[in-house]
C-alpha cells in the first residue's frame, strides 16, 4: 500500500511537470493566425502593407483654421504609432482613408430655471465635431465603409467658446481618429 501512495505522487508530479513544459513551450510557439494582431486591438491581413490618408477638408461652418490639418496628421499618426501600415502617397495603396469635417457645432444643454422675470439659461454648452470617413481596402472590399464619425465635449456656461476650443478640439479629434481606426483596422 505504501508503494502505491508513491507510485500516485510520482505520478502527479510527473503530470505537474509535463503539464508546465507543454504550457511554456506553447507560449514560445507561434499560433496560425487570419491577420497580424497587436495589442491595440488592430488585426490586419499580413498581404496588407500600407495606407494613404487623403488630406481632410473642413466643410463645416467654424472650428480652427488648421483643424482639418490637425485631423489629417492625428490619423497618420495614429496608424503609424498603432499599427505596421506604412504611409503611401500615391494612389495605389492598400487602405485609402479620405474624408471631411461636416459639423463643428456649439449647443446649449442642461437648461437652468431663472426667477420668473427672467429667461432660462444654459448651465452647460456642447461642442460637437462630426467627420464624415470613406475608407476603401482594395484586399477585402467588404471591409469598406463610408461613414459618419461625432464626438462632443460638454462646458460650463460660464466660459465661451474661445476659452476652451484649444482644449476641447484636440480631445473631440483624438476620440474621432481612435473611431475611425477601430472601425478601419480593428474591426469594432
Amino acid at each position: 500500500m505504501g508503494h502505491s501512495k508513491k507510485t500516485a505522487k510520482a505520478t502527479k508530479s510527473s503530470l505537474s511537470r509535463l503539464l508546465c513544459l507543454v504550457l511554456v513551450l506553447g507560449a514560445m510557439v507561434p499560433l496560425p493566425s487570419c491577420g497580424v494582431y497587436s495589442f491595440n486591438g488592430a488585426s490586419i491581413s499580413p498581404d496588407i502593407k500600407n495606407i494613404v490618408v487623403a488630406n481632410f477638408y473642413n466643410e463645416a461652418a467654424g472650428g480652427p483654421v488648421n483643424m482639418s490639418q490637425t485631423l489629417t496628421e492625428k490619423l497618420k499618426e495614429y496608424y503609424q504609432q498603432n499599427s505596421t501600415l506604412k504611409i503611401a502617397n500615391g494612389v495605389d495603396a492598400d487602405l485609402r482613408l479620405q474624408g471631411s469635417i461636416v459639423g463643428y457645432q456649439l449647443s446649449p444643454i442642461a437648461v437652468t430655471a431663472q426667477q420668473p422675470d427672467q429667461p432660462d439659461q444654459a448651465a452647460l454648452n456642447r461642442l460637437t465635431i462630426r467627420v464624415k470617413a470613406r475608407f476603401v481596402n482594395s484586399k477585402d472590399e467588404e471591409q469598406n465603409f463610408d461613414q459618419e464619425f461625432a464626438f462632443y465635449r460638454d462646458f460650463p456656461q460660464s466660459q465661451t467658446l474661445s476659452d476652451v476650443e484649444g482644449q476641447l478640439v484636440p480631445v473631440i479629434l483624438d476620440q474621432i481618429v481612435l473611431d475611425i481606426f477601430n472601425r478601419s483596422v480593428a474591426n469594432w
